[in-house]
């Protein structure tokens, strides 16, 4: 059987943000996970054919000015219709590194992603406020969290 395919779209700007973005793919290559391979691509270079291959995917944004990086949403202007009818389903994951409350960014979020009609597997996590080494660890959790309902079968 071939491996799942865990897609996961990450601006990360600063040394913080990659932090994120590192424990999301230690918690999605985790011993346990066996049957999912998973690939970090910044926005800017993700696109229509990589939603396409993936079984699954992470999205991670920053917060500015109150809304989602402009590095995400290029990712969503450029691969929005082009996926729009074959990808209706795939599970996806939100982390939103926010120095104030994210709430933009996550309204920004979930009124695309009704559109797309992907299918939040939990809440999106929000690394809210000054810097806490608690974020990696959600983060890994997350990432873990995808890669094993994947690997069982439960998204």
């Amino acid at each position: 059987m071939p491996a799942k395919q865990l897609l996961v779209v990450a601006h990360a700007p600063s040394a913080n943000t990659r932090k994120l973005v590192d424990a999301v793919l230690r918690g999605a290559s985790h011993d346990d996970i066996e049957n999912v391979k998973t690939r970090w691509l910044p926005p800017l270079e993700a696109g229509p054919d990589d939603v396409r291959q993936a079984d699954g995917i992470i999205l991670g944004t920053t917060e500015n000015l109150g809304y989602m990086s402009g590095a995400l949403k290029d990712f969503f202007d450029r691969s929005y219709y082009p996926v729009l009818e074959e990808k209706q389903g795939l599970p996806c994951a939100v982390y939103i590194r926010a120095g104030h409350d994210g709430t933009g960014t996550r309204r920004a979020l979930e009124s695309i992603l009704t559109g797309l009609r992907w299918k939040l597997v939990q809440d999106m996590l929000t690394c809210r406020g000054e810097w806490q080494d608690q974020f990696e660890a959600d983060c890994e959790a997350l990432g873990l969290y995808m890669a094993a309902g994947l690997d069982n079968g439960i998204f």
